[in-house]
C-alpha cells in the first residue's frame, strides 16, 4: 500500500483535504477521513461543502443511516463503513488500521512535522508499505521523496 505524507503549510487543512478528496472521487474511489477531534471533523464537513465550489463532494459523518452509500465518510475511527479503499488521516496521527487500505494520506502541518518524521522512520521497515512525501509548490502537490 502507498502512504503519502502531505505537508499542509500554505493553505487551510480542510482546503488541502478537499483537493485530494476531489481527485480520489475523480478516480472512481471512495475515501474515509479520520480525525479524533470532533471540531476537526466538523471543519472537514464544512470544507467538503465549500472548498471545491465547482464540484459536489458528497459525504457524510459516520454513524448515520447511509454510511455505506457515502463516497466520502468522516469518522473518528479507521473503519470504512462506506467500503473506502483510500483513507485520509486528517489529524496527522498514524493508525496501524490504515495499512489495510489501498492508499493512505497522512496530513500534517509545520507543528506536526516532528511527529510525521517519527512516523516516517517508524514505518521504514514495514513490509508492503511504500512511503511518499508531498509538499506544495506553485499551488500544486509535488512529490519530494
Amino acid at each position: 500500500m502507498k502512504l503519502g505524507f502531505y505537508l499542509v503549510a500554505d493553505m487551510p487543512l480542510e482546503s488541502a483535504i478537499a483537493q485530494i478528496a476531489a481527485k480520489v472521487l475523480e478516480g472512481g474511489n471512495r475515501m474515509l477521513l479520520v480525525a479524533q477531534d470532533a471540531d476537526l471533523r466538523a471543519r472537514l464537513d464544512r470544507g467538503l461543502w465549500t472548498e471545491q465550489p465547482q464540484e459536489f463532494l458528497a459525504h457524510g459523518e459516520a454513524g448515520g443511516p447511509h454510511d455505506a452509500r457515502q463516497p466520502i465518510l468522516i469518522s473518528e475511527e479507521c473503519e470504512a463503513a462506506n467500503g473506502a479503499t483510500f483513507v485520509g488521516l486528517a489529524d496527522g496521527r498514524w493508525r496501524d488500521a490504515a495499512q489495510g487500505f489501498e492508499r493512505a494520506f497522512l496530513f500534517f502541518d509545520e507543528d506536526g512535522r516532528d511527529a510525521a518524521r517519527k512516523t516516517w522512520k517508524a514505518l521504514e521497515d514495514r513490509d508492503g508499505l511504500e512511503r511518499e512525501f508531498f509538499a506544495r509548490e506553485d499551488g500544486r502537490w509535488v512529490k519530494k521523496g
